[in-house]
């Protein structure tokens, strides 16, 4: 694993996500309802808008264009029109700094079905 600084916490918003680059490639890092930080890929699936403008509610990010959902655990749509997952990627906290993976999808197929983001604390 790749794990690459993001941000710190102290720039993520209470419940909301903030979008940062990572090897050229846009991750929206969440920060969920229940306090759990997640990245996942930052463009929405059905309008190629960036997720990380979009509302957070539960485990749920909402792409601010036409409502789609998506799980920040898995990446799959709950909500139209969006059909297709996006990408969610391995997160790791190292003090006060979010680490994010973005060369292996925790959803990748060949990470299997099951796969969920999850942040661990190292110290």
């Amino acid at each position: 694993m790749s794990f690459e600084p993001a941000v710190h916490l102290d720039d993520l918003p209470d419940v909301g996500a903030v979008q940062v680059v990572i090897n050229d490639q846009p991750v929206s890092v969440v920060r969920a309802e229940d306090g759990s930080i997640h990245a996942i890929d930052d463009v929405c699936s059905h309008a190629e808008v960036s997720l990380s403008e979009g509302e957070v509610e539960d485990c749920t990010i909402e792409c601010w264009l036409h409502g789609s959902r998506f799980d920040l655990r898995t990446g799959q749509p709950t909500a139209l029109p969006a059909t297709q997952p996006v990408d969610v990627y391995p997160v790791r906290i190292e003090g006060d700094v979010v680490h994010v993976d973005v060369t292996a999808p925790l959803n990748a197929p060949t990470a299997g079905s099951d796969a969920a983001a999850t942040t661990s604390k190292e110290h």
